[in-house]
This record gives structure tokens, C-alpha cells and sequence, in this order.
């Protein structure tokens, strides 16, 4: 039976294409190309929308292009046919306007309406019904004068086109063409030109004349329309402080204004340039504008303003002199710092250093203001750290705008601002912040502006005020506010801003005007005068300098250390270091080291004749001492390890590094001075420690010796300086070791005995009684007897330096041991130990008759030609005399009523300082080998003398006997040990001093007690002869006393001995 096949219904059959391959489309595949022709479409119907629009554009351009040929033949018709009444003058000018820009048809215009002399023919227009419409015209016509003139001001239409726009801008003009709304109409005009780039337009008009053409015929025009704007609109309006910002912004801003100007030109601008209405001025749009430039036209504003205004200083309202001094001050918080520091400066002759400066010896690290900007126009309130941005390059400026620039320092400049304030409470306080940022900009000037305010009579009296008017009352510095928080820790609050300017300002004032005052000066209450000889013959009169009553002084030094201890005592100091101070262009470390500056200067006074109460300059509590000490001596352990050069760190690096030894190393006398001495002797262990003698004494207290190498040097008795200098001279560090000395007699024999400390103390003591002697040559004595390095020639020879630094490593070597030097060294000189320069106060005990003579000069009314000073100082050696100038070409510079402080510091700055520079730079040299600099710079020169030489206080038996050691049959209780001590006792202050010379070669006590002198006070017997004489071992502290017989024997021959200037071993 056959299959049956199925033709239709469902079944599995094979589908065969015979027509090739066979491809199904998906749905997305038939959407995209859906798409995709849609596209092409879309394409096809732009591009025939585009030609179009092309075809319209083409055919209304060429019709355009027809249309303005018409409107342009129609001008020139017009031209040709002149003059033009009402509608036909419109529609002739509108022709000009609609038919392009055409710079010869717009001269061409200008040309045919400047020529009426009286410019009636633009008012015609104004009286038919095309009012409106010519009025329209003229605003959109000047708009293109203007931009003519900013293209080329020097053509040959500029005059008329100048003639036009003066007349457009003339409300006087239109006033008398149109009593009825002319002032309205020029008001309209002014008004549509202000927004669209008037003074930018005229600006560049300016700026194509070269400087060298004043006789160009645009300029007095040109000046004329610069100014128009004012008068247009009143003085209470904002359309007129749009126009005063915006003329100061462009016109004030250009170069050399006043040089580019004929005379006249510059007169009429100085006659019109508003000083009067100067607080209308917009500083903040003003100094937008010009942060928006370069560095340049901020300089240029400033050299005309000073061109320009210091003249009608006198006369300006305080709301003016406000804007000036707010003006100025925006201006230069705008400009880099230093930004108007010369290029290069001559320097001074001899070495000598610049007019003024108190910097310390680290001031070549002198703090970089911030760079925030202007003041009400506003300033940057103290925020968050910040990367250093470097400032943009400062231009090149010509030598006449440098020239103008120093009218801005210049005293009567500056003495007509002092002069100007002193009427106004806000202009004193827009004053200090005009100084202030002034010495940002300009630092090198920060001296001599400092030296015009107190040399001018001003200063006195400025101090005073802000002392009394805004630092006195002021939250800083106070130890709680309202709230009871202590205000040390919100300093750097933003809303302390205002505050802050004063306190700086007083804080550089009275440091500087210390420079110069002598201690009679500053101790001199208000009501009494000091009467000093000058001349033989001659007195002069010493007013009273120092503004400040001391009590005022008290409560002034009091609230600054509040203000600074907070600052050295951060443990974070990043944020002093980096974070500007609210309302200052200045960093906080900046702040800081002014105020410890003045702190210093105040505490000096105080530590020379103290005025303040006991306790008066300590900041921290009795119970934290400890803690502190132990704290810095961690930190001076830690530091030792991690920097890499300890010794060599700076005053303010050290105060970053470490809060305690920044406080120790800058403002040492807020911590007790036992406490720092404490702190000194810790030090003095650890590195010996650390070069591994730290078991070892020069002094044989039975300590074996450390890892040091020993040092032996023998010593002829009548040679020790020549023989120790030979043989200890080259040591360097290795002088901090152990030293044994052996000494020769007359006869070069040995002398018996083993070194266990006592011989070399003998041999230093002898050494610097030698090497210390005047008479030597390398040192001199004051009047009071303290010695300094001799200013000779001679004394600057290299072997003569070599010779200072043996003598500061030896004396290096007795502040290591701890060893009492009889020697008084001058405060001055002391000063350079601390890396301190001196002043005027010191010199007194130098040359009393110069001091004398600089009071006389610095207090003198009378006629300075008669003096017939000049600013050289003269040496005279081996009576040859040297004349030496104070400054560059000082010969030729006269000294004045202005400059005397000047002259006086830079003479008391020679004689203190230059003349023993390398000496005092070789001795400390030698002294740094041994003692740590930062060691030292935890004391002032009157704690540095008694760490060398002990106290001035009266000698305390009690202390005396309760630290003294006894040897032999002696015992305390001993007959002749009880007489001795009552004998002693009953010795005046004279005799004990000569009794502990005698004992131990030095006549005052140690700083702290008999318990600090090594060895200690030794009393040994020796033997029961009654015509023997005491001895004494000075190299051991040991006195050999006999037992004598009775209490009257002892009294007797002690006296005869000490009395004697017997010493060792005499018998």
C-alpha cells in the first residue's frame, strides 16, 4: 500500500530556496533603518532650509550692501549740501550711523559740528518733533567718536572729535542751549557712554599718545572730557561714585599721568579730581578692577595719588583723609610683598648696617607677610594654612615713577598724615593700618618711617594715644573675657581683627623709639627734667621722653606676654607659622616675634633698675616648673637626635620645633631664673653625657674618668697664658674634656701634686686674670670697670682674633665646669653673646662724653647749620685720625632736626657695635665650641654675668658654713672651726668678699647657693703656730687655718691674710 502525501495542514516539509541565501530582519533591525531614512530626510530638509538661508542671507547682504551705499551717498550729499535743519539734520545722521562704520564719514561729521563756534547746530534738532529720535542718535554717534578716538587719537578728525564729545558732555552747554531739560538730555547722554567703556575708551586714548608728546593738541581736550562726568551728576548720587571709581580705575591708574600732561592740562586735573567727595569712591570695585591687571597700574594709581594729594592733605575732611588713607592701604595690601623695594641699593661703608635696625641675629629670617588683601575694601580674616603662592613678577618701573613713590615716605608726607589724624579717632585708626601695611610693601623703609615719627616731636605723643585709646581697653591680652574663658585661647579669632593693628603698631613704635632712649629718658617721670653737660661751659635741658609712666609700662609688658606666651607655648605651631593674623597682612609668627621684641626692649630697663612687682614677667605656676624643666630637657634630647644641625638653629626655628625651648630661647624671663639655671646645668650634663664623659669632673670628686681622651698641658707659672694658648689653643670641642695640668716653677722644675680638678681650676683662673688683663691690649674697661673687646686695629690682626677665640673657649670652659670667673664684662658686649645689638642706653658707660653729647644733640632747638655735623664719624689711632661715613656719602649729608635720631643711633650703633664686630664674632666663635648658643640665649647680659662670675647679693655665712666640708681634726664643732665662724660672721660685706677670693679666686658667690660651688668650701687644719698665717688652696676651695690660741689671734691674722692678696700655699 503506497504512502499517503499530505499538499496542506501541518507537517514536517523542507524548505528549499532556490533563489540564493535568505537573510530574516529582525524588529530592531527594521527600526534603525526606519531610522535611519527618517535621518536622511531630516538631512536633505536641513541642508535645503540652509541654502535658503544662505540665499536670504547673500541676497540681504547684497541688498544691505546697496542699502548703505544709498545711506552713504546720501551723507555725502548732505555733507555737500550743509547746513541741515531738524528732520534732514536727523536723517542725516542717522544715514552716517545706519551705514556702517566709516571712520573718515564720522570725522566728517565731527568736523562739520565742531565748526560752529558756539555748537548750536546739535542743540537745532532738539527743538522740533525728531527730539527723541535725534536724541537717541547722539548717544549711539558719541559711542562711536568714542571708540574712534580709543583707535587713534592723534588723526586728523581727533580734535574734532574731541570738540563734539566735550560738547555732548557739557552741562553748562546744554543748560544754555536748552534751559528747559538740557542738563537732563546731557545726563541721558553721559549716562547711556558711563557703562559701555567710557574711561576704558579714553584710557587707551591716553595710552597711544607717547609720554613724550605734550604738546599733542588731543591731550588738554582729552583731560577736559576725562572730567566732564563730574559734573553732570551731583554728589549724592550713585551715578557720580560710579564715575569717581571708574576714573580712578582708569585715568589715575595709566603711567606718568602728570608727565604726559602740558601744564596746564595737569592743573586743571588736579583742580578737579574730587578729593573732596574721595569717600564716595568705590574701593571695592576699584581694587577689583585693578587685581583683574597686572601689579603695574596699582603702582601708577598710587605714584599719582601721591602726586596729586599730599598737598591738600591739610585741608581734606576727615571723611576724605579716611578714603585717602583706606585707599592707599588697599592699594598696597594689593601689591606682592616687597613689591616696592628698590632693585639694588648702595651699601653703607665700614660694614656698617642699614640707617635703623634692632633685628637680632636671626633676622635674615624676617618673616614674610601674608598676602591677603585690602582692608575696607576688605581684609582676609585669619583662615586655615596655605600652600605659599609665588607672587606675580614686580615690573620695571620708570625712574620718575620711583621718584614719586618716595613721597610716600617721605616726611611731609608722613607728617602731614600725623598732623591730619591727630583731628580724627578713625583717621588715627585707618593711620595704623596704612603703616602697617606700608612696611609690608616696603620694608626697608620701615625704620627710617618709624625714625620720622619719633624724631618729629609726633611719636611721644602717638604712643600715648594708642596705648590709652585702643590698647589698653582692648580684649587682647587680657587674661579672661566676659565669658570667663581665657582669651590666650581664642587669639586667633576673626572677630579680634580690629584689635590687633594697634597692639602691633604700639608694639614697633616703642621698640623703635627705645632705640634712642637713654635710661635717665625712660626712668623720667612726666613732670621732671635731667640736666647733663654737653660742653664745657654748656648744659642741656633732657625733656622727658618717654611717654609711657611706668606703672603703664607695668600693665603694658604684662598684657603683651599674655598675648606671645600662648604663641611660643602651642604645641601646634604650624598654624603660627603659616595662619595671617585677622585684620594684619601678617603672619602669626610675624606678630610674635614684634611683640617679644618690644617685650625685650621693656625688660631690659626693668633688669637694670627693676619698676615692676616681684613675679611681674613669670607665666608659669610654681607647681609646673618641674614638669617644664623636665619637658625641655626631653625636648633639647629629642632635638639633638632629629636636626640636623641643633646648634645652629635659629630663635624662631626653635620655637617651631619645640614650644618650651622656644620659650626659653625668646622669652626666657616668664620661666624663674633659678629654674633656666637648672634647665642650663641639665644640658650641660646631657652633652657631656652624650660625648661620653658624663662621668667625669674636672675636680676629682672620685668619678672615674669617660670615654674622652685626656688633655695634658704643662704650664710654665710665669707664662700661663702663652703656654696654655700653645697648648689648649686648638682643641676646639675637645676642650669640653678632661685637662691635666702640670705646672713648672721659676727654675722649669715640676711642681708636686696630681691634677684631680684642683690644678686646672687654678690654672683657669690664673689664665683669665691674664688673659682678661687691660693692660694686655685686647680689652678694655668702661668707667665702671667692665671690660670689651679693644676697638684698635690691632685687635682685628688675625692672630690677635685667634687670640679671642682661645679666650672665649676658655671662659666656655668655666660656664661648662661651673666654675666662678672674677671678671665684669660690659653689658654691650654681653649683648652680642645673645646675638643683641646695642643702642644709645649702653653707651654712657662707654664714652659718657658722647652719650652726653648725642642727649644734648637728640634735645637741641636751636640751628643745626651751627653744629655743622654731617654724618661721618672720625677714629683716631696712633694719632692718626680716619674719617668714617655713617652711610653712603655720608660727608655730604647734613644732620637735621629730621634726621639727628638717625645719626644718633648710627653713632652709638659704631662705637657698640662695628668697631669690635670681629672681635666679638672670633670670641663667641671660641665660646659656641663649648656652650650650645640656645644655652645661652635662655638668659639675659645681667644673668649671663652671674652665670659667669656669681652674684652681686651679700654673702650669706649661714649658707656658707652649712655647705662647707672640714678636713683634718676639724670637725663643726671644733673650737677653732666655732671661732672661726664667729669671727667670720661678724665681718662686713667687704671683708667676706675678700675672704672668698682668698678661699676660691672669687669674690662673689654662685648664683645659687654654696651648694652649686665645685669643690665645696674646705677648711683644713694646720698646726698650732699663733705667727703663722692662714693659706689658702684656691684650686680646691680650701683653706688651711691654723688652731690658734684664742678668738682675737684668728681675727687678727685671717684679716692680715685676705687683706694681703696672699694665695696659694703662702705661708
Amino acid at each position: 500500500m503506497l504512502p499517503s502525501f499530505s499538499f496542506s495542514g501541518p507537517g514536517r516539509t523542507r524548505q528549499i530556496n532556490l533563489g540564493g541565501s535568505h537573510t530574516t530582519a529582525t524588529h530592531a533591525d527594521i527600526l534603525d533603518k526606519v531610522k535611519a531614512q527618517r535621518a536622511e530626510r531630516q538631512d536633505l530638509r536641513r541642508k535645503k532650509e540652509s541654502a535658503l538661508k544662505i540665499q536670504a542671507w547673500w541676497r540681504g547682504r547684497v541688498q544691505a550692501q546697496k542699502v548703505r551705499a544709498q545711506l552713504r551717498r546720501a551723507f555725502d550729499d548732505g555733507a555737500a549740501n550743509w547746513p541741515l535743519r531738524g528732520k534732514d539734520a536727523i536723517m542725516w545722521t542717522r544715514a552716517l550711523i545706519v551705514g556702517g562704520e566709516d571712520w573718515d564719514r564720522l570725522g566728517k561729521w565731527s568736523e562739520i559740528y565742531a565748526s560752529y563756534p558756539d555748537k548750536t547746530a546739535i542743540f537745532e534738532p532738539f527743538s522740533g518733533s525728531g527730539r527723541e529720535s535725534w536724541l537717541v542718535l547722539l548717544r549711539q554717534i558719541s559711542l562711536l567718536v568714542l571708540r574712534a578716538l580709543a583707535v587713534s587719537p592723534e588723526s586728523k578728525y581727533a580734535i574734532s572729535h574731541l570738540s563734539v564729545l566735550n560738547t555732548l558732555l557739557s552741562t553748562p552747554a546744554f543748560s544754555q542751549a536748552l534751559p528747559t531739560n538740557g542738563s537732563n538730555i546731557c545726563a541721558e547722554i553721559t549716562s547711556y557712554l558711563i557703562p559701555r567703556g567710557f574711561y576704558s575708551y579714553i584710557s587707551r586714548a591716553f595710552c597711544l599718545i607717547p609720554v613724550t608728546s605734550k604738546t599733542s593738541p588731543s591731550l588738554p581736550p582729552l583731560t577736559t572730557l576725562s572730567v566732564s562726568p563730574f559734573f553732570t551728576y551731583t554728589p549724592q548720587s550713585s551715578q557720580f561714585a560710579t564715575v569717581l571709581t571708574q576714573f580712578y580705575t582708569y585715568i589715575l591708574s595709566l603711567p606718568l599721568v602728570p608727565n604726559r600732561l602740558p601744564i596746564p592740562s595737569v592743573t586743571y586735573l588736579a583742580a578737579n579730581l574730587q578729593l573732596q567727595h574721595l569717600q564716595l569712591l568705590d574701593g571695592n570695585a576699584l581694587i577689583l578692577a585693578l587685581d583683574a591687571t597686572s601689579v603695574e597700574p596699582k603702582i601708577h594709581l598710587m605714584a599719582n595719588l601721591l602726586t596729586f594729594v599730599p598737598v591738600r592733605i591739610p585741608t581734606l575732611a576727615s571723611s576724605a583723609l579716611n578714603a585717602y588713607l583706606e585707599l592707599l592701604t588697599a592699594i598696597m595690601d594689593g601689591l606682592p610683598v616687597g613689591a616696592l623695594e628698590p632693585q639694588a641699593s648702595p651699601s653703607s661703608a665700614a660694614g656698617i648696617a642699614p640707617a635703623w635696625s634692632d633685628s637680632e641675629s636671626d633676622s635674615e629670617e624676617e618673616e614674610e607677610p601674608s598676602t591677603s588683601g585690602p582692608s575696607r575694601f576688605p581684609r582676609t580674616a585669619g583662615g586655615p594654612a596655605k600652600a605659599p603662592v609665588a607672587p606675580p613678577p614686580l615690573p620695571v618701573l620708570d625712574a620718575r615713577t620711583q621718584t614719586r613713590l618716595q613721597v610716600l615716605v617721605g616726611p611731609a608726607h608722613l607728617t602731614a598724615l600725623l598732623a591730619a589724624t591727630a583731628r580724627s579717632t578713625d583717621a588715627r585708626s585707618r593711620l595704623i593700618s596704612f603703616f602697617l601695611s606700608l612696611w609690608a610693601v616696603w620694608p626697608a623703609k620701615k625704620d627710617d618711617v618709624l625714625g620720622l615719627i619719633t624724631g618729629g616731636g609726633a611719636g611721644g605723643a602717638l604712643v600715648k594715644e594708642v596705648w590709652r585709646g585702643w590698647v589698653r581697653g582692648s580684649p587682647l591680652g587680657k587674661e579672661q573675657n566676659a565669658e570667663g574663658k581665657a582669651v590666650s585661647d581664642t587669639l586667633m579669632d576673626p572677630s579680634f581683627a580690629s584689635s590687633w593693628p594697634p597692639v602691633i603698631f604700639l608694639a614697633e613704635l616703642y621698640t623703635h623709639a627705645l632705640l634712642t632712649m637713654g635710661d635717665d629718658e625712660f626712668f623720667s617721670s612726666a613732670n621732671t627734667a635731667l640736666t647733663l653737660a654737653s660742653a664745657p661751659g654748656a648744659a642741656a635741658m633732657i625733656k622727658t621722653r618717654n611717654p609711657l609712666t611706668l606703672d603703664e609700662l607695668t600693665a603694658l609688658s604684662r598684657q603683651l606676654i599674655h598675648l606671645v606666651f600662648p604663641l611660643y607655648w602651642r604645641e601646634d605651631q604650624v598654624d603660627v607659622k603659616q595662619r595671617s593674623v585677622p585684620g594684619v597682612r601678617m603672619r602669626w609668627e610675624g606678630v610674635r616675634e614684634r611683640i617679644t621684641r618690644c617685650l625685650k626692649a621693656i625688660h631690659l630697663r626693668d633688669s637694670r633698675r627693676p619698676f615692676t612687682p616681684p613675679g611681674h614677667w613669670l607665666m608659669v605656676s610654681e607647681a609646673d616648673m618641674v614638669s617644664f624643666a623636665q619637658a625641655a630637657v626631653f625636648e633639647e634630647q629629642q632635638l639633638d637626635q632629629t636636626a640636623p644641625s641643633p646648634r645652629f638653629l635659629s630663635k624662631r626655628q626653635l620655637a617651631f620645633l619645640s614650644p618650651r625651648l622656644g620659650v626659653l630661647n625668646n622669652i626666657p624671663f616668664t620661666i624663674p631664673f633659678d629654674v633656666r639655671v637648672g634647665i642650663f646645668r641639665q644640658f650641660v650634663k646631657n652633652d657631656s653625657g652624650k660625648l661620653g664623659i658624663d662621668e667625669w669632673s674636672s675636680f676629682g670628686t672620685g668619678r672615674r674618668g669617660g670615654r674622652r681622651s685626656t688633655h695634658r698641658a704643662v704650664v710654665r707659672r710665669g707664662n700661663i697664658a702663652k703656654d696654655g694658648f700653645d697648648h689648649l689653643g686648638s682643641l676646639g670641642q675637645e676642650l669640653k674634656g678632661r685637662v691635666h695640668i702640670t705646672f713648672l716653677d721659676q727654675w722649669g722644675n715640676e711642681e708636686s701634686g696630681i691634677d684631680g680638678g684642683g690644678l686646672f681650676k687654678e690654672f683657669l683662673t690664673s689664665l683669665s686674670r691674664e688673659v682678661f688683663d687691660s693692660n694686655r691690649g685686647l680689652w678694655l674697661a668702661t668707667t665702671r670697670q667692665e671690660l670689651y673687646p679693644n676697638p684698635h686695629t690691632y685687635a682685628r690682626e688675625p692672630h690677635q682674633l685667634e687670640w679671642y677665640k682661645f679666650i672665649g673657649r676658655v671662659l666656655g670652659k668655666a660656664l661648662y665646669e661651673g666654675i666662678l670667673l672674677d671678671v665684669a664684662f660690659a653689658s654691650f658686649f654681653l649683648a652680642k653673646w645673645l646675638g643683641k645689638p646695642s643702642h644709645l642706653d649702653d653707651l654712657n658707660s662707654l664714652d659718657p662724653e658722647l652719650y652726653q653729647g648725642l642727649i644734648f644733640l637728640k634735645n637741641y632747638e636751636g640751628n643745626f647749620e651751627e653744629l655743622a655735623l654731617n654724618f661721618t664719624i672720625t677714629d683716631k689711632e696712633f694719632d692718626v685720625a680716619k674719617t668714617i661715613e655713617l652711610v653712603h656719602n655720608g660727608s655730604n649729608i647734613a644732620v637735621s632736626r629730621d634726621n639727628r635720631l638717625q645719626y644718633i643711633y648710627l653713632v652709638s650703633h659704631y662705637r657698640l657695635n662695628v668697631q669690635i664686630r670681629q672681635q666679638s664674632e672670633a670670641f663667641f666663635s671660641g665660646l659656641s665650641d663649648i656652650i650650645d648658643p640656645k644655652w645661652l640665649r635662655m638668659f639675659n647680659q645681667q644673668e649671663l654675668q652671674i652665670l659667669i662670675g656669681g652674684v652681686e647679693d651679700p654673702i650669706d655665712i649661714d649658707d656658707l658654713r652649712s655647705n662647707a666640708v672640714y678636713g683634718g681634726l676639724y670637725d663643726d664643732q671644733h673650737d677653732t672651726i666655732q671661732s672661726f665662724w664667729k669671727v667670720v660672721k661678724s665681718f662686713d660685706q667687704n671683708q667676706r668678699r675678700m675672704l672668698l677670693r682668698f678661699v676660691t679666686s672669687c669674690s662673689r658667690p654662685p648664683l645659687l647657693g654654696f651648694k652649686e660651688l665645685v669643690p665645696r668650701f674646705a677648711i683644713r687644719d694646720a698646726g698650732t703656730d699663733d705667727q703663722r698665717l692662714p693659706t689658702a688652696g684656691t684650686c680646691v676651695n680650701l683653706l688651711k687655718l691654723p688652731r690658734y690660741s684664742d678668738e682675737g689671734v684668728l681675727r687678727q691674722k685671717l684679716l692680715q691674710a685676705i687683706s694681703s692678696g696672699a694665695g696659694f700655699d703662702l705661708s
